[in-house]
């Protein structure tokens, strides 16, 4: 693991300020379950989102003990303070002088609650990057890839996806033998990636809107004494190996298989806890099914894959976008809420932001 170098200042004695915008990713080989604080069982890898992001805007100034005020979208939301909070708490020993700071944070995102695209990783990803820029700023560091592994390292103690969100393109969070920089306390870019998978589209089909019966905090939990836990971990660990791979060579057919057996695998692991739930739905089915039927009778590279929700990401490459759009037009927006889809694409990575206006 590299070693990361962090300020030792205990209090700062003027106002500083940052704005970033970071993406949410999809991940390909899921991680599910946690080991230590906010460490994966698994390593998982990730493709980052372009249009789906957060800007987050933190201003710092001296002051006797930790304060925070957080609004979103322009709304004081007292009620995110403690899990703030709680991750300020985390990060003190790295990022000491934010015991004696008052904080003034605002975040919007670009697209609406309760989407299936995870908020958690772009805005605790934004977050991150504001307070590692702020603790460059009191403490200049080594250089862009050591700042990235830097906020990757801190967005993990807020949210564990949040770490990929710090990396364009694609991305590998976990320990695994096959990544030399692989770590489970900060994510590594993967760039090995063959140009077909550069601009590859992923549109969220909306099946349900309302917020998840079980948290995926909870949902992790249920790993720790799961039956099927090692053969889990045998399994991500293969899928990462060949699904880099099938990355690096253009292999769309293995694309495929791998990533649509990860989603499968994952609801598998939630049906199969101690303590079940299900968090697909019969629209979720429906549309796997259409798919799965386009794709034999078309031989367009078209999957699915899903996060912990209902909701269904359907990947494929940009030579397949008028075929693919027009499909979803003619047979799965009858199952999506209100015929809503959200469209994305892979994205270059986060932005730092002159103004949290602009």
């Amino acid at each position: 693991m590299i070693a990361l170098s962090f300020s030792n200042i205990l209090e700062i004695n003027s106002a500083y300020r940052a704005v970033w915008q970071a993406p949410s990713n999809i991940a390909l080989v899921k991680y599910w379950g946690k080991k230590a604080l906010q460490q994966p069982v698994n390593a998982s890898l990730s493709m980052t989102l372009s249009k789906a992001a957060s800007k987050t805007s933190v201003e710092v100034r001296p002051s006797e003990q930790r304060t925070i005020s957080f609004s979103f979208e322009g709304k004081q939301k007292p009620e995110f303070i403690p899990k703030i909070d709680q991750f300020f708490k985390r990060i003190e020993n790295y990022c000491p002088w934010i015991n004696r700071a008052a904080f003034t944070i605002k975040s919007e995102n670009t697209f609406p609650h309760s989407a299936g695209i995870a908020s958690s990783a772009s805005s605790m990803a934004a977050l991150a990057l504001a307070l590692t820029d702020i603790d460059e700023q009191l403490n200049p560091g080594k250089g862009d890839e050591d700042f990235l592994m830097k906020a990757s390292f801190l967005a993990r103690l807020a949210s564990g996806s949040a770490s990929r969100s710090v990396y364009g393109g694609y991305s590998v969070w976990g320990l695994h033998p096959e990544f030399s920089r692989s770590s489970d306390t900060y994510a590594i870019g993967y760039e090995k990636i063959h140009p077909v998978f550069e601009s590859f589209h992923d549109d969220v089909l909306i099946t349900d809107s309302q917020p998840k019966a079980v948290s995926s905090t909870a949902g992790h939990g249920l790993m720790n004494n799961h039956p099927f836990l090692e053969g889990r971990i045998a399994q991500a660990d293969k899928n990462i190996r060949e699904l880099a791979t099938a990355l690096q060579d253009g292999d769309l057919n293995r694309f495929i298989e791998i990533t649509e057996n990860e989603a499968l695998t994952l609801h598998g692991l939630m049906m199969s806890s101690e303590k079940s739930f299900m968090l697909i739905k019969p629209t979720t089915l429906a549309i796997i099914k259409a798919v799965r039927n386009f794709r034999k009778q078309s031989d367009v590279p078209v999957c699915f894959t899903l996060d912990a929700g209902p909701n269904v990401h359907l990947l494929y490459p940009d030579k397949a976008k008028e075929k693919v759009q027009q499909f979803i037009k003619d047979e799965l927006l009858q199952y999506c809420e209100n015929q809503f889809y959200l469209e994305d694409i892979t994205g270059a990575g986060p932005k730092k932001q002159e103004s949290y206006d602009a």
